[in-house]
């Protein structure tokens, strides 16, 4: 019995420390992301979560909020290799996962070559997204669920790791394709970036305007990411925290007693939210220092989570409520 226990102390002790070591790559992360991005902790923190899970993220906000900004800042920081795609309405399938292409050798003989589309990216920013035909978003769906793609009935395995971060203009409807529901479910996130606090604004002004500008340096690459993101799996949570994602998650959906879901909800979330949450809740754990998720990592997630997973009635849009006012009160029902 004490060999058994020595062995789960080491491993144990082994997690800590992996967990140790994580967390200060994560602050080296955050310091150099602060070097370019001003204020907005929260919308790095949750973009830094949903590439710390292994997952996608999609960035909703006006214009000029240094969206594309973050992005590649965070390509260069965690030395990822990255591709950015800006999405308008003429941009086809093949501009983003490649095509064929017809050789013909000194012999005279013909054969077609795949040459690869920027898809082939460890992070690839999918700028304005919804800007781009229904046809043409669809060409991530397999990209971001199954990382390959299938070009002429051939397979093409996608770079470890691959991350999706796209960005989205909630204002202008004029020329755009709201994304279908399948593909905003396989963003692990909605992160949405709101306008800088006063001293935020007040430092990018005089940031930003002289001569020269900061440049953020590569604190991690791409192989020391993914031992991140398995440490990620491997942390603990409890039965508490796995029966709070059930009953939240479950909650967000018409159909299962919640008389104010039943009333206000079209559709909700399914098994991918508690998915994310999972991830999510354990990433954030690590990202503050901490090595099993707590209760406050269920409800500071819900939004982002959840937001993009669930549509309202009719009636309850007329009635001026928001997504953001149903999840809400789920949160505050669930904390009783």
């Amino acid at each position: 019995m004490g060999m058994i226990k020595t062995e789960a102390s080491l491993d144990e002790q082994a997690i800590v420390a992996a967990a140790e070591r994580a967390l200060s790559d994560i602050a080296a992360i955050r310091t150099e992301v602060s070097k370019v991005i001003f204020g907005q902790e929260s919308v790095v923190e949750n973009t830094l979560l949903a590439v710390l899970s292994g997952g996608h993220a999609l960035l909703v906000g006006v214009p000029g909020l240094a969206k594309t900004r973050l992005v590649t800042t965070l390509g260069e920081v965690l030395g990822l290799a990255a591709n950015r795609i800006q999405f308008t309405p003429d941009l086809m399938p093949s501009d983003i996962l490649g095509s064929e292409v017809m050789d013909q050798d000194e012999s005279g003989r013909r054969s077609f070559r795949f040459v690869k589309g920027p898809v082939f990216a460890q992070l690839l920013m999918a700028d304005e997204i919804n800007r781009a035909s229904p046809r043409t978003q669809s060409a991530l769906l397999q990209a971001m669920q199954e990382y390959h793609i299938t070009i002429a009935g051939q397979r093409y395995d996608l770079p470890s790791p691959f991350h999706v971060l796209a960005t989205q203009n909630p204002l202008e409807q004029e020329g755009t394709y709201p994304l279908p529901e399948a593909q905003l479910d396989r963003f692990l996130l909605q992160v949405d970036v709101h306008y800088p606090e006063l001293a935020a604004e007040r430092q990018i002004l005089l940031e930003t305007t002289g001569l020269t500008e900061a440049k953020p340096e590569p604190v991690i690459n791409a192989a020391r990411l993914i031992e991140i993101q398995t440490l990620v799996r491997q942390m603990p949570v409890s039965d508490t925290v796995v029966d709070a994602i059930l009953s939240l998650v479950r909650s967000a959906r018409p159909g299962q007693g919640n008389a104010s879901t039943d009333k206000h909800v079209a559709w909700g979330p399914g098994p991918r939210a508690g998915q994310a949450m999972m991830l999510c809740a354990r990433a954030r754990a690590l990202y503050e220092g901490r090595l099993a998720p707590s209760l406050d990592d269920i409800y500071a997630l819900a939004e982002p989570v959840l937001e993009h997973r669930m549509a309202l009635t009719f009636a309850a849009r007329a009635e001026g409520m928001s997504v953001r006012d149903v999840i809400a009160g789920l949160v505050k029902q669930a904390k009783g």
